[in-house]
């Protein structure tokens, strides 16, 4: 059983053996004892005292001397106010340590789990929205797939509809039959050029017309037409203008180290979607207006009445999610689907999961929503439309670490490993700086300080892991194997070294915490808490040129562990480390 669990049940029994009273687990509150007090766990007395009426510091002495006189780990306990600290004993504290080094997390139900993050429109290159979308998606599959799940990363490309006929109707008007390859441009940047010049001229006109119409407009959902039709020369003119924006995708992808297991694409998916509507009109689940659109009524749900297909008969993107989703789940059975899109989406996604219910296809599907991404200043916007894309971020932050972190003289760094260290904080700092925030939160980015060497941020966690793998690397492995190590002779552990093993061992509960609540926030606070620890006894004690041979020994392991732990952690943050900084 584990540590924590071990001392709620005991404060149970406390409070039925001295109180007669029976509380439930759920009531009994658990924390880590700060940093700034003495103790292992804390025990938070304020809630019982009106129940009780007694004042908390009699109460505290009455639990814990229960828990002293009645465990065999627990050394002994302070009262702080209302707070009851417990210490674990040095001899239980190395075995919990041993045991969360060499155990695993088991999961009863394990899960086949789809998780679709990225979803670009093939209109524009991927933005700096696209980001925290992709680092979310691949750090929660990593947790995911870390506890035992069966995961698979799949990506949906808005590649059909109305808004990828403005950037098609642009480039037959003004792109003079031209090429990416030809301008020496991404094939994604490309393509963006023509849909915002569709925009730009599409606002003339209406201001031209007194905003009565626009020909560019009915031409765009002319095309659309067409191409639902499959108009030949359209097809080809699509298949082009979209491979170009794959290219460039892709080289998006490769920079910040994303892969997919499969990548769906609305053109492939819509007919289906097309399918269960006539299907869902057939028995009377939708219906037909005049005007010949398909329509569901969603006003006992709240959601007023939702158009399926319009009059034309072309689907929307609704259409096309029903389609998606039914192929996904032909293709993998899934057990649970989960969505990463971004707030503004969540009323589509109730309406999608309210027309599944309605067509009995209930499939077990989440959206995790996300809040928005700002800057502090205008600095770093894109010329283009005041448009912050990925690939501008991307090299803008490398640049900032080449200016503002040194790389150490001593290390003799080769041009191609500089870049290749560069790239890796860089790319570091953007994943953990859009990951510390909670995701229903929106999130402030700051260029400067998310390269920081101080604070909570990844260059932080990577320079604490290259200092103590230098430390490390001399020294002899057999330092680190267990069977060499005896737990009796550490009787004496400094408080540091207390926290920090409690800290370690304190792993699969936040691991368990953040893949329930799919949040690769719960891990960026756990490693930069347990780095800060580190830290703090590295400057505080001594490691290599303490005498005491055992301590020694001890202080190196844990280091060891400490360099293990970052690694896992930053694997599931998706974020590289050095070795050499």
């Amino acid at each position: 059983m584990k540590i924590e669990k071990k001392i709620k049940y005991l404060i149970q029994d406390a409070f039925k053996s001295k109180f007669k009273i029976l509380i439930s687990l759920k009531f009994i509150k658990l924390y880590l004892t700060s940093k700034k007090f003495i103790g292992s766990y804390t025990f938070v007395i304020f809630s019982f005292v009106k129940k009780l009426k007694l004042n908390p510091i009699a109460i505290g002495n009455t639990i814990g001397k229960f828990l002293k006189d009645n465990s065999f780990f627990i050394n002994n306990f302070i009262i702080v106010k209302g707070f009851l600290n417990i210490i674990i004993k040095n001899k239980y504290l190395i075995k919990q340590l041993k045991y969360t080094i060499d155990g695993n997390f088991f999961i009863n139900k394990k899960k086949k789990i789809l998780v679709e993050f990225s979803s670009p429109n093939t209109n524009k290159p991927l933005h700096i929205g696209h980001l925290r979308n992709i680092f979310l998606g691949d750090s929660i599959s990593k947790i995911l797939k870390f506890i035992g799940h069966k995961i698979y990363k799949v990506n949906l490309v808005n590649d059909r509809g109305i808004h990828i006929s403005k950037s098609m109707i642009a480039y037959q008007k003004f792109g003079n039959n031209t090429n990416p390859g030809a301008l020496g441009i991404k094939g994604d940047h490309f393509v963006g050029q023509y849909y915002i010049k569709f925009e730009k001229e599409y606002r003339k006109e209406l201001f031209k017309n007194n905003f009565k119409k626009s020909l560019l407009l009915f031409e765009a959902r002319g095309m659309l037409k067409k191409w639902e039709l499959k108009n030949k020369y359209i097809l080809d003119l699509w298949n082009k203008m979209n491979n170009w924006v794959y290219q460039g995708f892709n080289n998006t992808y490769r920079k910040i180290n994303i892969n997919f297991d499969r990548i769906y694409y609305e053109s492939q998916t819509y007919l289906l979607g097309k399918e269960i509507v006539i299907n869902g009109l057939e028995k009377n689940i939708f219906y037909k207006k005049k005007d010949n659109s398909v329509c569901v009524d969603l006003k006992k749900e709240g959601f007023g009445e939702k158009v399926l297909l319009r009059s034309n008969e072309t689907s929307l993107y609704i259409t096309q999610d029903l389609g998606t989703i039914e192929m996904r789940h032909k293709d993998y059975n899934f057990n649970k689907l989960i969505y990463i899109v971004g707030n503004e989406q969540k009323h589509n996604f109730d309406v999608l999961f309210k027309i599944l219910n309605k067509l009995n296809k209930n499939y077990a599907v989440y959206h995790l929503s996300y809040g928005m991404v700002n800057l502090p200043n205008g600095k770093i916007q894109s010329r283009k439309n005041n448009f912050v894309d990925a690939d501008f971020l991307i090299k803008k932050i490398v640049f900032s670490v080449k200016l503002y972190i040194n790389l150490s003289k001593k290390n003799n760094f080769f041009l191609k490993e500089k870049d290749k260290i560069y790239n890796i904080i860089g790319i570091g700092a953007l994943k953990y700086f859009f990951l510390k925030v909670l995701p229903k939160n929106d999130l402030l980015f700051n260029p400067k300080l998310s390269i920081s060497l101080n604070g909570n941020t990844a260059p932080f966690i990577q320079y604490t892991y290259v200092r103590i793998f230098s430390m490390l690397k001399n020294i002899n492995k057999k330092f680190f194997l267990w069977n060499n190590f005896f737990i009796s002779d550490l009787d004496d552990l400094h408080f540091l070294e207390k926290k920090i093993i409690i800290k370690i061992c304190n792993f699969y509960k936040k691991l368990k915490e953040a893949s329930q609540n799919y949040s690769p926030y719960v891990i960026v606070k756990y490693l930069f808490e347990l780095t800060k620890l580190y830290n703090t006894m590295y400057g505080q004690l001594s490691i290599l040129h303490i005498k005491n041979n055992k301590k020694k020994k001890f202080r190196i392991y844990l280091s060891y562990i400490i360099i293990k732990m970052i690694k896992v952690n930053m694997r599931l943050l998706g974020i590289e480390l050095p070795n050499k900084m």
